[in-house]
């Protein structure tokens, strides 16, 4: 498995807009779905773990707020996002 700075730098590589890109919403939503996805594993294992809990509805807030955003400025972009993560439109 790749460190976590490996993987953020994949990530940031895969999702950019153009070189040097690392704040488009595109970036930002994988970053936040990658920490929504390895928080929801944490919590199969640790179930009482409510600190972190409250970190995780804070970034599933955020990136809804990320897709709303992207959603009202390019309809295309959105989708293209919300297929190559597998979330669910709304």
């Amino acid at each position: 498995m790749s460190t976590p700075a490996e993987l953020k730098t994949k990530l940031i590589q895969d999702y950019r807009l153009a070189e040097g890109d690392t704040g488009s919403p595109e970036v930002q939503i994988a970053l936040l779905s990658d920490r929504i996805k390895s928080l929801t594993e944490h919590f199969k294992t640790h179930k009482k773990d409510y600190a972190a809990r409250r970190g995780l509805l804070m970034m599933v807030g955020r990136r809804s707020t990320l897709l709303r955003f992207l959603k009202s400025r390019s309809k295309q972009r959105f989708e293209q996002v919300v297929k190559r993560l597998g979330l669910r439109a709304s």
